[in-house]
């Protein structure tokens, strides 16, 4: 069974796929996560947080830009975006603790993102709870 890392993982890659032109991933979410095996109650998950993302991709990216100071959404890298809109997605609109979502974030960007990425996605996150 999967976990809800696992869950959150394969959310970031479907962001990931969607951020860098590929919208048509909305019709395949259900097979893309059967085939990494997230299923029942962490499929539904990943299935909330993906299509919540996607419903509120505007005001989660500009509640992101609000923080960046001097850079914009488009100079971070698609990995860290991809972690940072699910995060801030989650902050704003799940009711779920709020350093559980920045932990899950940052270790997540540790496996998945650059070596600063851990530091800077902290740095955003912490910003967006407050």
């Amino acid at each position: 069974m999967a976990t809800r890392t696992q869950a959150r993982e394969s959310v970031i890659g479907l962001l990931y796929a969607y951020d860098l032109g590929n919208e048509k991933i909305t019709l395949f979410v259900d097979e893309i996560l059967e085939d990494k095996k997230i299923r029942n109650k962490q499929k539904e998950f990943a299935l909330k947080l993906f299509n919540g993302v996607i419903a509120n991709l505007t005001t989660l990216d500009t509640e992101i830009t609000t923080h960046l100071d001097k850079r914009g959404l488009d100079d971070i890298g698609s990995v860290e975006r991809a972690i940072l809109r699910l995060a801030t997605y989650e902050i704003m609109f799940e009711n779920l603790d709020k350093p559980i979502i920045i932990n899950e974030a940052i270790e997540l960007s540790k496996r998945l993102a650059g070596d600063n990425a851990p530091k800077f996605i902290n740095g955003i996150l912490d910003k967006v709870k407050k």
